[in-house]
């Protein structure tokens, strides 16, 4: 873990080193995620390789789904309160992010390791009593102490109410740790750098209230070589749900990667071994290109199967190839939408770059429309209110490219 780069801060990492080699039983992890949406995005895959990893090495992961704190939100790192959530759409966010966990963690049995389990807090949170909750932990923490916290400054720096109900977040996320531990014998929480003040707070009352050692483990926020966060592209965030983002548009994100990020991110993205990473290191010149199309393949198999990787290639193959003539080759690994027959000629362009996510909003097409980076296929659409033409679709499709390497297709029904 610490030759990939995932090690920031550890509440005690020599005794956790220590602990995982003496047991004989699997040491429990646990990594908590909020229902705030119906995907996570690719911010959230470093911590789960991390899970992925310590399963593989003989850990046992246990995987918190939040349907409780979800209705609280996690003020971490946010100017503004988040979104209220009702019981249906966290239920439904639920079964949108819990796809990607299936997707990189077992849970039906020993094929890579311990078998995982997926909880929810809203089983423990739920049922609890204000006055008897508060009686019985709130002594453990102090406002103080919660005040300390990074998170909690820098809110408040930025003179942004943080309101009592997000106040109180930290609280529930302890209470979390201390459930887990009793419940799924969980000795370890995982989880970003911009966490560590609540996994303190778990460390500390599971320690105060049963005596008990558990530990916290952060890894790095991922920026880019440029200084942005990672995952925030100008077509919107990077969803690990094909429904949300095509198996081609994410394999173009990686192979869409600086120089400077490529190796790095083989080592956290990755399982490619340590060593062949290291060869890949001393590439040059046109030669990282090679390195960074093995990055989109490896990601992208991990997350959509290896069986998609012919097609993608395929696909991205023919569309640099520059034909001057005609269409594509192969359009199977694009983003797909379709348009009924009676809508031919009342169609606008930019509806159809929106539907694709090819991008944003209609303004963000109009302005790629504006700065030339808009075609059906090599042909400039120079004209914000152009629609679409039956002489615009070869065989019942019309490839639509916003720049030089992102496509989508619209088929004519």
């Amino acid at each position: 873990m610490r030759d990939r780069g995932y090690l920031f801060q550890c509440t005690g990492l020599q005794q956790l080193d220590d602990s995982m080699m003496s047991t004989t039983a699997p040491l429990s992890a646990y990594l908590g995620f909020d229902a705030t949406a119906d995907s996570l995005h690719v911010g959230s895959l470093l911590q789960i390789m991390i899970l992925r990893h310590l399963q593989k090495s003989g850990c046992r992961p246990v995987v918190l789904v939040g349907g409780a704190t979800s209705k609280v939100g996690d003020p971490t790192g946010k100017d503004e309160s988040r979104k209220m959530l009702n019981e249906d759409d966290i239920q439904n966010n639920i079964n949108g992010i819990s796809r990607v966990f299936e997707t990189f963690i077992d849970f039906e049995g020993e094929e890579q390791g311990p078998t995982a389990k997926m909880v929810n807090n809203e089983d423990w949170l739920g049922g609890l009593g204000y006055l008897k909750f508060l009686r019985d932990y709130g002594t453990y923490f102090t406002i103080n102490r919660m005040l300390s916290f990074e998170s909690v400054k820098q809110r408040m720096a930025r003179e942004n109410p943080l309101s009592f109900l997000e106040f109180n977040y930290m609280i529930l996320q302890a209470y979390d740790f201390l459930e887990l531990s009793r419940r799924e014998s969980v000795s370890l929480q995982l989880g970003g750098s911009d966490q560590w003040g609540n996994i303190v707070q778990g460390v500390e009352l599971t320690r105060k209230v049963d005596q008990k050692q558990v530990f916290g483990l952060t890894a790095p926020l991922i920026t880019t070589s440029d200084g942005k966060k990672m995952g925030k592209t100008e077509g919107g965030a990077i969803w690990l749900n094909a429904d949300k983002l095509s198996p081609y548009e994410y394999w173009q994100f990686w192979r869409n990667t600086a120089d400077a990020d490529t190796v790095r991110f083989l080592k956290l993205f990755t399982e490619i071994p340590l060593e062949v990473i290291d060869k890949l290191e001393k590439l040059e010149g046109a030669e990282i290109n090679e390195a960074k199309i093995l990055l989109a393949d490896e990601a992208t198999a991990l997350l959509h199967g290896p069986e998609c990787i012919t097609n993608i290639r395929e696909t991205a193959d023919s569309l640099f190839a520059q034909k001057s003539q005609g269409g594509l080759n192969d359009t199977s690994g694009l983003e797909r939408v379709v348009l009924a027959q009676a809508d031919l000629g009342a169609t606008k362009a930019v509806d159809m770059f929106l539907a694709l996510k090819l991008a944003s909003s209609k303004k963000d097409a109009k302005r790629l429309i504006a700065g030339g980076g808009a075609r059906i296929v090599n042909d400039p659409i120079t004209d914000e209110n152009y629609v679409l033409r039956e002489a615009d679709f070869i065989d019942g499709e019309c490839v639509l490219r916003a720049g030089k390497k992102r496509a989508g297709v619209v088929v004519l029904e």
